[in-house]
């Protein structure tokens, strides 16, 4: 068995892993679908689908050790193709593949801390799901909430890395160090603590944060606004 220690250990290393094994399985199911259907004779025993971190698949039986070295795949895929149409076995097989794709990158994500287990996640849930590839169902467009729609520096609601930043005011492009300490941003208007139950947006030009309430900003307006500046900036761009 292969030691934990020399397993993918930093949030990109992980991710890296999981978005190469995610594509070897979508690969399996849409492009190479005819040669994953024939291999999954229901006559041979347990067989599971595989991705690997060469972007490649594989259908074979589970590990024997016990425990395996990873989380092991759903177990039989092959016993129900023949009782099931077509499409609906596929995506059967395609939602116990997530489930085994974020089994082995939380395996792996174990040992590293909160905030990047967050971050993990984050990028993980910006890709469609196998299911949703299979099934040609385009994921959901984020909805208005009280916590979406605030704005960072050339962005509009999300940073570089996918996190929404009208969770975590503190976070920054540098990482995610201040991520347990957004709790003590305050209102730049009326000097409140930082609440995520509300909106907030930010300046992009003096990058203090601001109740939505305070500087009269909804979230639906903030998502027409590519760079805001909040009154103070205003008035100081408007003296001579």
């Amino acid at each position: 068995m292969a030691s934990i220690s020399s397993s993918p250990r930093t949030v990109e290393e992980i991710f890296k892993d999981f978005s190469a094994r995610r594509a070897g399985i979508v690969r399996a199911l849409t492009q190479d679908v005819d040669e994953f259907y024939g291999l999954c004779d229901p006559e041979k025993e347990n067989l599971c689908l595989y991705g690997h971190p060469n972007e490649t698949w594989e259908v074979n039986l589970p590990a024997e050790e016990v425990p395996p070295e990873l989380p092991e795949p759903a177990l039989g895929i092959n016993f129900a193709r023949d009782g099931m149409n077509r499409r609906d076995w596929l995506s059967l097989v395609a939602v116990h593949s997530d489930c085994w794709l974020l089994s082995v990158a939380f395996y792996f994500g174990a040992q590293i801390n909160r905030n990047d287990r967050k971050r993990l996640f984050s990028l993980i849930n910006d890709l469609p799901t196998v299911f949703e590839v299979v099934t040609e169902r385009k994921p959901a467009k984020d909805k208005p909430s009280t916590d979406s729609g605030s704005k960072s520096r050339g962005s509009t609601k999300r940073s570089s890395d996918g996190v929404v930043k009208s969770t975590t005011p503190k976070a920054s492009e540098e990482g995610y160090e201040e991520e347990e300490e957004h709790g003590e941003t305050l209102c730049g208007c009326c000097g409140g603590n930082y609440n995520a139950n509300e909106f907030w947006i930010g300046c992009d030009i003096c990058e203090r944060w601001f109740h939505g309430k305070c500087v009269k900003i909804t979230p639906a307006k903030a998502e027409g606004i590519k760079h805001y500046k909040c009154p103070s900036c205003c008035l100081k761009r408007g003296r001579p």
